[in-house]
């Protein structure tokens, strides 16, 4: 049965927003990277007929499309109807990463439940106290568990949650990764303290917009998820078209640049997002992705 998909949360502005892409040059993909929720998929979770055919396209032209995404695995049926099961999908910011058409496995990394515990009392230390809720990483294996959520935390999407006091909400094993919500700060100003107060080599912090922030692994952003796609596939981050909209999907915006490819932000995208982007495409609900295949791709 196909999953019933997940509305996006929240609209920005430059949503429905068309921009006039011009000439953009001799230069192809190789690989199309795309961020799912607020990029690919438009206010109802879904793909666009006009999106579809254009992602169906790039694969008949031999150009695979990987998803990268913050989703967990316990959404992985949403994130493969996404991409029509097809090539590799890059979950949960980088830590969960799978071959759809193999049913494989390539990464699950999870954080020790010390390092979890510790980044959440320094984030604390200077944010004030904060709401959680965590993915266990003992369930990548069955992508079925329910969210640990802490009363109060207002998860944003109706997925199945264990609702729980705050001294429970960390499960005694190691944890995919970590939410907190301020009662106070916005996502922006709690990223900022976060990361004040947390080395990366201890853990990663990121958001995607959604309220509230996320801790996770050291060294999992989606640039690193990506690059086991493309070494999959045997492409280099130099011939990848990527695109993205929220601060999660800066680090492989910035690779992608880096190595001379091309990398597009939404025109609904986080201003962060936008000042580092080499180019803005229209937004996620006027097909935006889809817009800019059809004009690099002559699809």
């Amino acid at each position: 049965m196909t999953p019933e998909p997940l509305a996006a949360y929240g609209v920005l502005p430059g949503a429905d927003t068309v921009v006039e892409l011009g000439d953009l040059g001799p230069w192809r993909p190789k690989l199309i990277a795309t961020d799912l929720d607020g990029t690919l998929l438009d206010e109802a979770g879904e793909v666009t007929a006009r999106t579809r055919a254009a992602l169906t396209a790039c694969w008949d032209a031999g150009v695979p499309v990987v998803g990268v995404t913050g989703r967990g695995p316990r959404l992985l049926d949403s994130v493969r109807a996404a991409l029509d099961g097809r090539g590799i999908a890059v979950l949960s910011q980088g830590g969960f990463v799978v071959d759809l058409e193999r049913d494989e496995v390539l990464r699950a990394v999870a954080l020790p439940r010390d390092q979890a515990m510790a980044a959440i009392e320094r984030i604390e230390a200077v944010a004030g106290d904060l709401l959680v809720a965590v993915e266990e990483a003992a369930e990548q294996g069955e992508v079925r568990g329910a969210l640990r959520v802490q009363h109060g935390f207002e998860w944003p999407y109706p997925e199945p949650a264990e609702v729980l006091p705050k001294g429970e909400v960390l499960p005694p094993g190691a944890v995919l990764k970590v939410f907190l919500r301020s009662p106070e700060l916005g996502q922006d100003e709690l990223l900022a303290r976060a990361r004040s107060a947390v080395d990366p080599s201890d853990a990663e912090v990121t958001h995607a917009g959604l309220g509230f922030i996320e801790v996770l692994p050291p060294g999992i952003t989606k640039a690193s998820g990506l690059a086991i796609a493309l070494e999959r596939f045997g492409v280099d981050l130099g011939d990848v078209l990527v695109f993205g909209d929220m601060p999660n999907d800066l680090p492989m915006l910035a690779a992608v640049a880096a190595a001379g490819g091309r990398s597009i932000a939404m025109a609904n995208a986080h201003p962060d997002v936008r000042a580092v982007a080499q180019g803005v495409t229209s937004g996620h609900r006027a097909d935006g992705v889809a817009r800019y295949l059809e004009a690099v791709l002559d699809v």
